[in-house]
């Protein structure tokens, strides 16, 4: 450690240069390795947690590159890192400065994995602080002044007095060196700043107003508000010597604020039940009960165009909790088949490698079964050579002799799979003899899904190289991505990559043009221009022909030399077959790969029918409960449209809610989609398979009915938004740290069956994202609790639009009553604080009924019907305002030129003041005859629109008891779902009937 913390001099490889000399070195707390010089000077670092791997030797792609280069083997290691898996790839002048530094890693990867939940928090808030001073120290003095102090404060949101930060400032500068703060003063300046007021009077209300909570008080809150069972005094007491920083305090066991503030931002009292991040969920159920982590296109690192393959993706899902990956399998030079995205220009790699990798990362963190989705292309030759490799490298993992079931015509379970791995591919027909060695299956993988007119197949001429063209795509790629990012980051089907694709093709034809044969040069072209085709564009629900220029009617498209063509014939309505051997066929076993006209009502099961986004969109919206109750028997993998050449995802829900397992989705993009996905799979421990509710495996129901389950209790979720702690300025802010204060909201957004997806929000704070105010109430019905995630966002409001600042999606089943914090996903110090309760309703009047100490006043202040909130302005004097504006006007969704200019406008140049749109304060209750009116976005998602945005000074007072009675459900009717039992064949034929 003390070596690399001193630094060592080693060369940095990139591609297409000769390498970079820098000093690396170990920071002081050991959190992250930093590089000198560097022109992202502060940012010029890599952070311990996000390492993900550490590889000996010249393995990596780029030494591979450079392998021209005399590296000494021994004197080479690459640190794979950060969610692309990206590579830093490292030279060291001996063997031994090598070995220091990859043992020293290696060493800290290990701690920081066995490390538990609070020395982490506690170790990354420490790192933090540090950090927050290293930056703030202009000078590198290792001493602040008041001038860098109030810098210091505008960098973290913190709108206060400029009396109020000297007075902070002189109390905490207590050494002889007057003027300025040492990293000791600053952290207790630091602490003064950071007091929660909140908690504060939390803690008061609780203690009967003293500044310190005993064992008995301390106990009955837990008991009381966080609803911890057999609360104990020696638990209280654990709790206390844990948390308290006063040795005093600690004497006398009692726990003061801050204490009291440790604890609450502890994961003791995080959002997310920790009994949840372990497996608690029944097991031994079959197959098609559970969802399952899926992942498409594993091996690539970015889009599906030009994105590099690597095994490494393979490792990295595994770990993540992803059951069931894709290899696609093509042949390869030498007889060795190798894996990529056909019809495109990704690297390849080699089967073998893959196989490997996967039976090595299969089930380091969890062992239950890992399904191998086989995409075969492959000559009968090839397909050999990869049965002969699974079989060689997973072994006793693809035995499934042993397999009990109980019942021939039922999946086996994940408990009784545990350590297998299930190849999902093709399989012979049983019509065919047991002697014949090959025969032939029928070919829809998705790699084939793309249309035929936009595959990318090479082709000779004379003209370009094949660099040239790759040049080409890889510009008006990076154009599309770059555009795609304009979005609003909540909107994830606002693009369209299918006439992008469309774009790309016609693009290569009109600026390659030129080099075509001459006798081609009169045909007529019908290519038009690229950047004509840019923009958002919706999809067609017709399969549209790409415009292209042919040559009489051989199909091709004549391109430069080494350049890529475009195939004209359409082979979409044609039924395909392919050479499938005996070999890999017998090694399907439960997941015989499937498409629709081939499901025959034999009674068989272990089919798994595998659909486009397109085509399961398709079944979803006609035949939603007979899809259902196919997917009651057998397995269903629903894939990525192949015009997604950007790695988009689409929108998994509709696919959940009909009970689909393998959704499977584009791992390595980040984003909304990937976020809802986590959080789904982490109810269980993130091992891959979480249980489908008890109504989903029997009898069927109409996920689309405004009230699709009658006779059962519905949950209601009483949120109340309390405060916000750290919130930074948003990540694409044009100015940076130097853009304003931010304007900060929280929108809460409820994702399940349609009935239940809604969204609601609270008022804006003005300048003060350090720890703003809201104490909002929010409340939500919910009709499937077992599938319902909740999504909690916050936002920077700006005069024209809003800026995203940070998000975190839990499953409702995983949220915890009573005061929580709500971290922010990828930020350490962010959080919002709030307050959670959880009613089981059946009826209007339940809450009374079921709990007859609510009085009337409880029932009426956590309504938000406008009638009732009339009455309410019966028995206070002084009701909010903000419950009962009138509804905002419904804003129209902003082009891409007004997303633009919201980027632009959205941190203003210095000096310049903020207009801030919303109403003035008010006094008394407006009209509140008429119903609050649910609009719906373009998602279908209900935004609730019962009030607008309003500013809110920073300093209003907090509720000092912050407690939340439930709201009075609306009437529900109790009917008896009757179930429908139908073969699985009949079923199916009727959707696609």
């Amino acid at each position: 450690m003390s070596v690399m913390q001193s630094g060592t001099q080693m060369v940095k490889l990139k591609s297409g240069t000769k390498g970079l000399v820098r000093l690396f070195y170990l920071d002081e707390h050991r959190t992250c390795i930093r590089w000198r010089p560097s022109r992202k000077s502060e940012k010029a670092k890599i952070v311990i947690d996000s390492i993900y791997k550490v590889t000996e030797g010249r393995q990596s792609e780029i030494f591979h590159r450079h392998a021209e280069g005399n590296f000494d083997p021994s004197c080479c290691f690459t640190i794979y890192h950060g969610s692309h898996l990206e590579s830093l790839d490292l030279i060291t002048s001996n063997p031994e400065e090598a070995r220091t530094w990859i043992t020293g890693l290696k060493y800290l990867m290990a701690g920081i994995s066995d490390e538990d939940s609070l020395a982490k928090r506690q170790r990354t808030h420490d790192h933090w602080v540090k950090q927050t001073f290293e930056e703030a120290d202009k000078n590198g003095d290792g001493l602040l002044n008041i001038e860098e102090i109030h810098q210091l404060m505008h960098k973290l949101n913190v709108n206060l007095p400029r009396r109020k930060v000297r007075q902070m400032f002189q109390e905490a500068d207590t050494d002889e060196n007057q003027g300025t703060l040492n990293f000791e003063e600053f952290s207790v300046f630091y602490k003064m700043m950071s007091l929660r007021r909140d908690l504060y009077l939390l803690l008061l209300s609780y203690s009967d107003k003293k500044d310190h909570l005993t064992v008995e008080e301390l106990a009955q809150f837990l008991k009381v508000e966080q609803k911890v069972n057999n609360v104990t005094p020696e638990y209280c007491l654990d709790i206390i010597q844990k948390f308290e920083v006063s040795e005093e305090n600690k004497k006398q066991n009692v726990l003061g604020i801050e204490g009291f503030t440790n604890f609450m931002r502890s994961p003791a009292c995080d959002i997310f039940n920790p009994l949840h991040c372990e497996v608690h969920q029944d097991m031994d159920q079959p197959l098609c009960n559970y969802f399952i982590a899926s992942s498409h296109n594993t091996y690539l690192t970015g889009d599906q165009l030009l994105s590099q393959s690597r095994v490494e993706m393979y490792a990295r899902v595994l770990q993540d909790g992803c059951r069931c990956i894709e290899v696609d399998c093509w042949d390869g030079p030498d007889g060795e088949p190798v894996v990529h995205h056909g019809y495109t220009l990704t690297s390849k790699i080699l089967f073998r490698d893959v196989a490997e990798t996967i039976n090595k990362y299969a089930f380091i963190k969890n062992e239950f079964p890992v399904i191998l989705s086989i995409e075969n292309h492959c000559s009968i030759q090839q397909q050999k050579k990869i049965a002969q490799y699974l079989k060689e490298i997973f072994g006793d993992k693809l035995d499934l002799s042993s397999v009990l079931t109980g019942d021939s015509r039922q999946l086996p379970s994940p408990q009784n799979l545990k350590g297998k791995i299930l190849v999902k591919g093709k399989k012979l027909p049983c019509s065919l003899g047991a002697d014949a060695e090959e025969g032939e299956v029928s070919e829809e993988d998705s790699a084939d899904e793309i249309e035929d007119d936009c595959k990318l197949k090479p082709c000779y001429s004379n003209g370009a190289t094949e660099h040239q063209v790759e040049s080409f795509i890889r510009t008006k790629l990076e154009s599309l991505i770059k555009e795609s990012q304009i979005r609003d980051k909540e909107d994830t089907d606002s693009f369209t990559v299918r006439a992008l694709l469309k774009a790309t093709h016609e693009g290569l034809n009109v600026n390659l043009k030129q080099n075509l044969d001459t006798k081609e040069s009169g045909k007529k072209s019908h290519s038009r221009s690229l950047m004509g085709n840019f923009g958002k564009h919706k999809v067609s629900k017709t399969r549209e022909s790409v415009c292209c220029s042919r040559s009489g009617s051989t199909g091709y498209v004549l391109l430069p030399a080494q350049a890529w063509c475009v195939w004209g014939h359409r082979l979409a309505r044609r039924k395909k077959t392919v050479k499938l051997c005996r070999a890999l066929s017998d090694l399907v076993v439960y997941t015989n790969s499937v498409a629709a006209q081939d499901i025959v009502d034999d009674g068989s099961t272990g089919n798994v029918l595998s659909f486009s986004e397109t085509r399961a969109h398709q079944a979803v919206q006609q035949k939603a409960e007979q899809f259902m109750l196919y997917n009651q028997k057998q397995l269903t993998r629903v894939y990525p449209s192949a015009y997604r050449i950007d790695s988009s995802n689409f929108n998994p829900l509709p696919y959940w809610n009909v009970g689909c397992q393998l959704v499977a989705l584009n791992y390595q993009s980040e984003g909304r989609v990937m976020q809802l996905n986590e959080a789904k799979f982490r109810v269980n421990g993130n091992c891959g398979y979480v249980l489908k509710p008890q109504q989903m495996c029997k009898g069927t129901f109409n996920p689309y009915s405004a009230d699709p389950l009658p006779a059962s209790p519905k949950k209601q979720l009483i949120l109340k938004i309390i405060s916000g702690q750290q919130l930074p300025k948003p990540p694409d802010s044009m100015l940076g740290d130097r853009g304003e204060i931010i304007d900060p909201f929280v929108e809460v957004e409820m994702i399940g069956l349609p009935v239940d997806c809604c969204k609601d929000q609270t008022r804006v704070v003005d300048d003060n994202g350090f720890n703003p105010v809201w104490e909002e109430t929010l409340t939500f019905t919910i009709h499937m609790p077992e599938i319902a995630l909740v999504r909690f966002l916050v936002w920077d409001h700006d005069p024209i639009g809003r800026d995203f600042v940070g998000q975190r999606t839990l499953a409702f089943s995983s949220l915890v009553p009573g005061y929580r914090h709500v971290y922010l996903e990828g930020m350490t110090e962010a959080s919002i604080f709030v307050h959670i309760t959880i009613n089981e309703i059946y009826g209007k009047w339940s809450p009374l009924i079921l709990n007859p100490s609510y009085t009337i006043l409880h029932f009426l202040g956590a309504t938000k019907n406008k009638q009732l909130i009339g009455l309410r302005g019966l028995f206070n004097k002084n009701p909010k305002h903000n419950s009962a504006e009138t509804s905002g006007p419904y804003v129209r969704k902003r082009s891409i030129g007004d997303r633009i200019l919201r980027r632009t406008a959205s941190a203003p140049a210095k000096g310049r003041k903020k207009s801030k749109m919303g109403f003035p304060e008010a006094t008394e209750i407006k009209d509140s005859a008429s119903e609050p009116v649910d609009l719906k976005d373009k998602e279908g998602v209900v935004r609730r629109t019962s009030r607008s945005l309003q500013a809110r000074p920073a300093s209003m007072p907090v509720d000092k008891y912050l407690l939340v009675g439930p709201t009075c459900p609306e009437d529900e009717t109790a009917q008896d779902a009757k179930g429908k039992e139908n073969a699985s064949g009949k079923i199916l034929m009727q959707i696609f009937k």
